[in-house]
């Protein structure tokens, strides 16, 4: 057994991890191990501004090289993690070579769903490493046909710049309303406007049942008779947690890998933070899974602490943010089972909105969406960690300074 800690991918969770165990006071050696070749980059980015032209990979990048070596980590590209011996505390990579560990801790993200339909066929993308934009860009083109299947927000992230480069989209979500998972009927009409006013085709309750090529084109083949004819495909159905290196090794999972409040796994000498976690949350009272990079990094730093000895529950409130067009969607907390939607200002005027709508569960806070709103997203983190009761009177009321609602 080595005095290492091996941390199992190179991804927002496990490079923020890695950092934070030499902030912790760890003084053995650091392996983070990353499948990619790219030296660890951010992932949002790759929707917007990395599809749009606007910037590169460089750019992008986590932390410079410099960085890790300064550190003292041992930053292993382009290497795959094939098992994991928990007994010999060991972890094989697909070259044959076997590194021992003290600790050890899975950063493995989260991969895309696969759309069926579409298996099998060229010019069908889907976003989630540089290598999938590096593939797609070259399609986006002016006068170009794009189909969306998904609307999620990466789906219409990309639907939004596609439009900008003059491309003509139309996004196809199976659900009665686009962002039926994430939202209210509110924000889901909203969106929908505004992607419609920059010329995107919206359609909800549509279910592909077949794909196939004609020449360089699809022929997307829907359940109620519908036809949609495209040059290229992305497609934005939902990422599943990668969890089968613990799921492999014994580690008890779900959703994702299981963790507790501590981000320790099953064995008391694996953690695991970010996409691939199932985690509980003490503000929800359940175990919640989280794709955002507030949840890999905030949870990650927390991992490092318990990683060296100390005791630090992981309890943060959600939140995460959506850039379309010219507009920011920040989002805190998570909506479901709420009785009540307030809204606070307006959402008419397309790019120009500016409003709030906060989620209630029998009078408390719960989650809340703000396009242009900053003070009330500043505001809303607060009151759903504290957990008040808050009157909606006071949420709609405009002439009352959102900071009130948590000096009242």
């Amino acid at each position: 057994m080595s005095d290492s800690c091996i941390i199992v991918g190179a991804s927002h969770a496990g490079v923020s991890l890695a950092l934070q165990l030499r902030r912790e006071g760890w003084t053995a050696p650091i392996k983070l191990i990353g499948e990619e070749s790219e030296l660890p980059y951010h992932r949002p980015p790759l929707s917007k501004e990395h599809l749009a032209g606007k910037k590169d990979l460089d750019a992008m990048r986590l932390r410079p090289a410099k960085l890790y070596a300064d550190n003292d980590i041992d930053l292993l590209l382009s290497t795959r993690v094939n098992s994991i011996d928990t007994a010999a505390r060991e972890v094989q990579l697909q070259s044959g070579e076997s590194l021992g560990y003290q600790k050890l801790a899975l950063c493995t993200g989260a991969s895309v769903r696969e759309f069926n339909p579409a298996r099998g066929l060229e010019n069908v993308f889907y976003i989630r490493t540089a290598a999938d934009i590096a593939r797609l860009a070259p399609h986006v083109r002016k006068g170009r046909r794009a189909l969306v299947i998904g609307g999620g927000y990466i789906g219409l992230e990309a639907a939004a710049v596609l439009a900008q480069q003059e491309v003509s989209v139309s996004v196809l979500e199976m659900a009665e309303r686009i962002l039926q998972r994430v939202t209210s009927p509110a924000m889901s009409d909203y969106m929908q406007r505004l992607h419609e006013s920059h010329g995107v085709e919206v359609h909800s309750g549509v279910e592909v049942e077949s794909i196939r090529e004609e020449g360089q084109e699809k022929l997307i083949c829907c359940a109620d008779g519908t036809e949609f004819r495209a040059d290229f495909l992305i497609v934005g159905i939902g990422v599943e947690a990668n969890a089968s290196l613990a799921l492999n090794a014994g580690i008890e999972t779900g959703a994702g890998i299981q963790v507790n409040e501590y981000c320790r796994t099953s064995d008391e000498h694996v953690y695991a933070a970010g996409d691939c976690t199932v985690h509980p949350s003490l503000i929800y009272q359940r175990s919640i899974s989280l794709e955002s990079v507030q949840n890999a990094n905030d949870q990650a730093r927390a991992a490092a602490a318990n990683i060296c000895g100390k005791e630090q529950v992981y309890n943060a409130v959600p939140w995460f943010w959506s850039d379309q067009y010219s507009i920011k969607l920040q989002m805190a907390g998570l909506n479901t089972d709420y009785d009540q939607v307030v809204m606070r200002g307006s959402a008419e005027g397309g790019i120009e909105a500016s409003f709030a709508l906060f989620y209630l569960k029998e009078g408390v806070l719960i989650a809340a969406d703000c396009v242009a709103r900053p003070k009330e997203f500043m505001v809303s983190k607060k009151l759903i960690k504290e957990g008040t009761k808050i009157a909606a009177e006071h949420l709609q009321n405009e002439e009352i300074e959102p900071i009130s609602f948590v000096t009242a």
